[in-house]
């Protein structure tokens, strides 16, 4: 199985996702501030507020494409839309993607569960069966879970 593992660090991030965001979020921000500066009518605040409005929508969907998951030597880095928690290798049990899970979720060592937005089926289903799979080994390989030494 070690043959299996990816090369530390790895990054595993829903791509597709990402990439559908980022540019949705620009081309959105361009469109309303075209609209904002050809409007005739509008004043300086007027087209202020459009692109004001603008900058915070696509700040909203870059925020949509932050999560990721960081596997390093030492642990993983589970980075989600607002927050970020740093994990031991020890601190994670079970790494598990159902079928109808919207993104994989790590059993811990205290007990509870932590979804890590990083590795998610959406548009990427097959990138994120491979990314869970490629988790889930280097967990066992590093970690306490089933089949660590």
């Amino acid at each position: 199985m070690s043959d299996q593992l990816p090369s530390l660090p790895v990054t595993f991030r829903p791509t597709r996702t990402r990439a559908v965001l980022l540019t949705v979020g620009v081309a959105m921000f361009a469109a309303i501030t075209a609209i904002a500066l050809m409007l005739e009518k509008l004043g300086p605040g007027e087209r202020a507020s459009f692109i004001f409005t603008g900058a915070v929508l696509f700040a909203v969907l870059v925020l949509l494409s932050r999560p990721k998951v960081v596997a390093d030597e030492t642990g993983v880095t589970v980075v989600n839309l607002t927050r970020r928690r740093r994990l031991a290798w020890a601190e994670i049990l079970q790494v598990n993607l159902r079928a109808g899970d919207p993104w994989v979720f790590l059993n811990l060592s205290d007990g509870t569960s932590l979804p890590a937005l990083g590795i998610q089926p959406g548009i990427g289903k097959q990138q994120a069966i491979r990314d869970a799979g490629a988790l889930r080994a280097l967990a066992e390989a590093h970690g306490s879970g089933p089949g660590s030494a």
